[in-house]
């Protein structure tokens, strides 16, 4: 008798997996999309999906940057209380904050420009569940599956709300919650916290600063997402910590990559997918280049040292 672990063994599985994959359905997804950048990553997933035949219903504010209005899925807007005028100048104070305190790790945060900003982020969702109209066409249209950027946090409680089983799309989260809430091992010594500037290889004080930062994210953390804690329970009705917020996600899909962040112990439903926005590089026809081996060139003007091209086959 053929062992299960013998190619013998294992053909009738093999076949039954074939057999079933054309039996599989498309599904239904909602999606919460984050504005901006976070879009334009996501995007990526949402045409593929879209292409492969699953029903999709974007949900998204009216006033956005890049979020589409229409496209080949359905896209369900509510009202925020902020304008685009408003929301452009919030963007600007913090961006400018953080090129100022850029060095300044997590403390970059604590600024009330930041706040500020932040305070017009997370109140989408407040916005959100304030529309009847909408979360009765949610519940009505029994989606199988929520889709969203955890970056706002509204996903999670959309997915509390309606019971769905969720999938978050992120970078990852800054603050201690995702290694909590996933169960990871994430022992000080060895995992970089973000925002840290550290690499998995530390000196002993950067170990200690790497214990301090954690200190930082646990006393400061709470105090900068408290907004959407609260409205967790007040939408939910129950008492609500962080950590139960995010724990029951069913898969994490990480654009981590191992060029930028370090290897480090996860859960079978965390899935790094750090190359699924990378493109094949197009050819270039020119460069800018430097004579740096001529001391004549040297003297130019910056500008027109880089105004030199060369043409490269």
């Amino acid at each position: 008798m053929a062992s299960p672990l013998q190619p013998g063994g294992l053909l009738p599985l093999w076949t039954f997996l074939l057999l079933v994959g054309g039996l599989a359905e498309a599904g239904k997804l909602l999606v919460l999309p984050m504005d901006g950048s976070h879009w334009l990553s996501m995007r990526v997933v949402v045409e593929e999906l879209h292409q492969r035949g699953h029903e999709l219903v974007i949900i998204t504010p009216e006033v956005s940057w890049r979020l589409a209005k229409s496209a080949p899925y359905t896209v369900k807007t509510y009202k925020p209380f902020y304008s685009l005028e408003d929301y452009n100048q919030m963007f600007k104070r913090f961006s400018d904050n953080q090129w100022d305190n850029i060095n300044k790790g997590l403390l970059s945060l604590m600024n009330p420009n930041i706040t500020l900003f932040f305070e017009y982020v997370f109140s989408n969702c407040k916005s959100l569940f304030k529309n009847t109209e909408l979360l009765q066409y949610i519940k009505e249209n029994a989606f199988d599956a929520i889709f969203f950027d955890p970056f706002d946090q509204c996903g999670f409680i959309v997915a509390k709300y309606f019971s769905l089983p969720s999938v978050v799309f992120s970078r990852g989260l800054f603050c201690h919650y995702q290694d909590e809430a996933t169960q990871c091992p994430s022992p000080l010594s060895y995992v970089p916290r973000g925002l840290s500037g550290f690499s998995d290889s530390m000196t002993f004080m950067e170990r200690v600063w790497n214990h301090i930062t954690h200190l930082q994210e646990m006393l400061l953390c709470p105090f900068f997402f408290q907004i959407t804690l609260d409205l967790a329970i007040d939408v939910l009705q129950r008492p609500m910590t962080f950590k139960e917020l995010y724990r029951d996600t069913s898969i994490w899909l990480l654009r981590s990559d191992f060029v930028f962040d370090y290897p480090k112990p996860v859960m079978p439903n965390v899935v790094f997918i750090g190359g699924i926005t990378c493109h094949e590089a197009k050819p270039l026809s020119q460069v800018s280049y430097l004579h740096t081996s001529e001391q004549k060139d040297m003297e130019l003007p910056f500008w027109k040292l880089f105004s030199r091209t060369k043409n490269v086959p």
